[in-house]
Formats: C-alpha cells, sequence, structure tokens
C-alpha cells in the first residue's frame, strides 16, 4: 500500500528537475494532440530514432506523480533513452490529473485517458515509423498502477462508462466508427510487453490507509483540496466496489481465461513509498495465475529512480537508472523484436 503520510515533509518534486535535450539520435514531436475530454486538451511526445529504419517497435510511458503532479517531461531523459539505445519509437503520454478541472477529475476518467491515449498510439504511430503490431507500455509508481490498469481492465469498456453496476471504462479516443464495446470485443488495448516500474496496485487499500486525506501530501503538492477519488459522495467504506474497480491486484486472471503479455516487474529494496512488498504481491498472483513475469528488486535503491535528474526521493537518473534501464531495454528488446 502507497504509504502517502511519510511524504509531509518532501518539499521538492521530480518534476522541479532540469530535462535535458535529446540529442541529434532521436527526432521529438512535442504536444500532439490526441483527445480533448471536457475540452481539456491530451498530448503526448513522440521520440523517433534517427537510424533509417522504415518501421520500429513501439513504447509507450506512463508518468508518475500519485495522480495529482507531474506531467510527461519527467519521463524525458528514459524516453530518450529507449529511443536512442533501444532503437524503438517512444510515446511518452499525459493524461489528466486529480485536481484537474477544478479538482474534479474522477480516477475512472485518468483511466479512460490513459486507455483513449494508447488507442490513438495504436491508430496513428505508423505516421512516426512505429509498428502498431509491436507495442510496449510502461509506468512507474501511479503510472505503473495505469500500466497494470491497462492489462487487467483493458477489456472492461462500455459506452455509458463508469455507471450502473458493470463500472466500465470509456475512453477519451476511441478509433473512428467504433464503439467501446466494439473496442473491448477486438481487444483493442492488446500489448505485447509491459514494464512495471515500482508501481501501485491497490487504490482500495490506499484510500483506506489515507489518500484522500490531508495526510497525502500529494494534494498540497497538486494544490488540490483533498478529497475522494470519485467525488466526495463516493468513499471506500460504503463503496468498495468503486474503489477495487480501478485496482489492479483485485483481476490478474489466470492464463487459461486470458493470456496476459510478458511482463517486467521492478522496484528498488528501499522503496517506501511503493515497497517491495505490493510488487511481490503482484508478482505472486501472476506467478500463481501461470502468467508470464520477470521480477528484480534493486538493492539500495529508493522510489522514482526512472524520473528526470536528481529528486525528492533522492534518486538520480544518472547514477539510479543505469542498471534498471539496461535491463528494461534488454527487456524490450527481447519481447518485442
Amino acid at each position: 500500500m502507497l504509504k502517502f503520510g511519510k511524504l509531509m515533509a518532501m518539499v521538492c518534486l521530480g518534476c522541479c528537475a532540469l530535462v535535458a535535450q535529446a540529442d541529434e539520435a532521436v527526432k521529438i514531436h512535442k504536444a500532439i494532440e490526441f483527445a480533448k475530454p471536457d475540452n481539456f486538451p491530451l498530448t503526448l511526445d513522440i521520440y523517433v530514432p534517427q537510424t533509417g529504419k522504415k518501421s520500429y517497435p513501439v513504447l509507450v510511458i506512463y508518468h508518475g506523480g500519485g495522480w495529482l503532479v507531474n506531467n510527461n517531461s519527467i519521463m524525458h531523459d528514459m524516453a530518450t533513452k529507449v529511443a536512442r539505445e533501444g532503437d524503438m519509437v517512444v510515446a511518452n503520454m499525459n493524461y489528466r490529473l486529480l485536481g484537474d478541472q477544478n479538482n474534479t477529475v474522477t480516477m475512472n476518467q485518468i483511466i479512460e485517458d490513459v486507455f483513449g491515449g494508447l488507442l490513438w498510439v495504436k491508430d496513428h504511430i505508423a505516421e512516426y515509423g512505429g509498428d502498431p503490431s509491436r507495442v510496449a507500455i510502461t509506468g512507474d509508481s501511479a503510472g505503473g498502477h495505469l500500466t497494470t490498469m491497462i492489462l487487467t481492465r483493458g477489456r472492461q469498456l462500455e459506452s455509458d462508462g463508469y455507471a450502473g453496476p458493470s463500472l466500465g471504462f470509456k475512453p477519451s479516443y476511441l478509433p473512428a466508427g467504433k464503439t467501446a464495446e466494439q473496442v473491448a470485443k477486438e481487444d483493442g488495448l492488446k500489448v505485447q510487453a509491459a514494464v512495471v516500474s515500482y508501481g501501485a496496485f491497490d487504490l482500495y487499500a490506499a484510500a483506506k490507509g489515507g489518500f484522500e486525506s490531508p495526510n497525502n501530501a500529494f494534494w498540497k503538492f497538486g494544490n488540490a483540496e483533498p478529497r475522494g477519488l470519485f467525488g466526495n459522495s463516493i468513499n471506500a467504506n460504503d463503496h468498495p466496489e468503486h474503489y477495487k474497480a480501478v485496482s489492479p491486484i483485485y483481476f490478474v486472471p489466470k492464463a487459461s481465461e486470458y493470456k496476459l503479455p510478458p511482463q517486467f516487474v521492478h522496484v528498488g529494496s528501499l522503496d517506501d513509498v511503493t515497497p517491495p512488498s505490493a510488487a511481490q504481491h503482484y508478482v505472486d498472483l501472476l506467478k500463481a495465475g501461470k502468467q508470464p513475469v520477470e521480477y528484480k528488486v534493486y538493492p539500495g535503491k529508493k522510489h522514482a529512480y526512472l524520473d528526470n535528474g536528481c529528486n525528492w526521493a533522492g534518486s538520480c537518473f544518472d547514477k539510479d537508472a543505469l542498471w534498471p534501464m539496461e535491463d528494461i531495454i534488454q527487456f524490450l528488446k527481447k519481447t518485442l523484436n
């Protein structure tokens, strides 16, 4: 479970770090709009290797920040490194945060933005040299949660969205002429691999543990008043089904029911925000279901080691991400090529 109370003393987030410029080996297409839910523009940046290939495998990145802070620029260093050293097209995604739109965004809407962004990438990435049949997804911390939501809940799509007993999701972007139900039937959010970096898996437990309270410093960092993930009329005690529906840990399928793509799950041994015990529980469920997974705990590493520069968690990309990035790129090459 996320330990938000320990974050109260943190005063600087990774988004404050300086963003390095990509080298000439990578061309970046900035701020491409993929959807505009409730007139809120959602954008992504696309990183394209300049090695002259006709087609590249694709990595889609979802940033972390407790669903309340940061944007895709925090993953610039990772995106550049994967594009340059992994020889992949990288789609670095934005999504709405809880504090956006006057602090009214709900967790299901964030997930719908994430689902829609992946559908847009699959529809359009060929225009940038990406191969839509070779797509991996990744995210760190909150982004790890969103990554695993694609894997475990990406077939729970409903045109009515998060309403009624189904608690389905209506992606913020849908392919032309297709309904959410048609996308679900076609398994339109299926990917070929996933990297889950120190992820969060249980928002029901997080809410019960104080996520929605002032003890969660991310509300302060995001300049938003603490509130429920689904507004003040829904709470974890009276409406557990809402919270569990956005928690991947409750929906890990057995391979006999649905085969998930290969996953690489990793976390730092000293991470006290999304601790190794949470990752281990997720991995144990995958293994019990005979799903393909690789798991690594990096000794001495804390939280957020994939963020740009040096950050509030005491992690620095140039030092702490070196070993994990080598493993991530190796895993992606193995699974996508």
